[in-house]
């Protein structure tokens, strides 16, 4: 009897009203941060950059939101675009996930790669997007991100990598996909060689085979807070019985105390914070400031 103070009946009326008044609310409006678990006003989340405002928890972004939000507006020019992914071992099902991918990011493949110019200054661009197959490199990742490093060689510029990377090399390309961890990493080597800059931006998730070739050889390597990196994920280091991991282990906050990152940056800052080390880099690379004998080697 006492809950029937506390109930209130609706009407057939009264309850199509409400229905329709919830079906009127539109998708995605409101979103639940995995850090804090508070629902957040999506509109209000896009213009934090995606950065939730009570927790700090950086949302992870598509490789157009990252272009938009390091480059100068309009200065991108795609390369390489037509490249695409074949199926040399026949996969179970794996040319299925990509046309499901493609349609879904919008995307050819899981990384967009070009030209572009940060405060005035061109560099060679590449970004990988966990949105497609978990970022992970097959043999078009990783012929996209060599051809990066030898365009940025051969215009003397710099490069910029952006990580975002949860599957590592791709299984469904076996061998092909392992080798593309050689290639980048001696198509980085070149690009030192060259006396040129490399920064790069480790972002959730960058792990696996990526963490272990490629995104670990910059010269500068930065990451987003909380971002999770590392060569095998949680569930792999429990289960190898030697020890206990240490906690936190695939963080970034982690890698930095070990010393295998060079700054945690928050996303506000990312921008401003590459400008300056283009800067730096412009400078010391630049054949004018060096001895004449280097210069001429040049």
């Amino acid at each position: 009897m006492a809950n029937g103070w506390f109930q209130r009946k609706l009407g057939a009326a009264s309850k199509r009203s409400l229905q329709a008044k919830v079906a009127a609310i539109p998708d995605g409006l409101w979103i639940q941060c995995p850090g804090c678990r508070e629902l957040l006003f999506t509109r209000e989340l896009e213009r934090n950059l995606k950065v939730c405002k009570k927790c700090n928890h950086h949302f992870r972004l598509t490789a157009a939101e990252r272009l938009a939000l390091l480059l100068d507006p309009g200065s991108f020019v795609e390369w390489d675009a037509q490249l695409r992914t074949v199926d040399p071992l026949q996969f179970p099902n794996y040319e299925a996930s990509l046309l499901k991918n493609q349609e879904k990011t919008g995307m050819s493949e899981a990384i967009v790669s070009g030209t572009g110019r940060i405060d005035g200054l061109s560099l060679g661009v590449a970004v990988t997007d966990s949105h497609f197959i978990m970022g992970s490199m097959g043999s078009v990742v990783g012929e996209r991100i060599t051809r990066t490093i030898e365009r940025s060689i051969e215009r003397e510029m710099p490069a910029l990598l952006v990580s975002g990377s949860g599957g590592g090399a791709r299984m469904q390309e076996g061998l092909l996909s392992l080798m593309q961890m050689a290639k980048t990493s001696a198509a980085l080597a070149r690009l030192k060689q060259a006396g040129l800059l490399c920064v790069v931006l480790l972002t959730d998730p960058t792990m696996g085979g990526v963490f272990a070739s490629w995104a670990s050889l910059g010269d500068v390597l930065i990451a987003e807070p909380g971002a999770m990196i590392g060569c095998a994920g949680q569930c792999v280091s429990q289960q190898t019985g030697v020890m206990k991991p240490p906690a936190g282990l695939q963080t970034a906050e982690y890698q930095f105390q070990q010393g295998m990152i060079d700054l945690i940056c928050p996303r506000k800052e990312l921008r401003d914070t590459l400008i300056r080390l283009l800067q730096f880099g412009a400078q010391i690379s630049a054949p004018a400031t060096l001895p004449r004998e280097v210069a001429h080697a040049r």
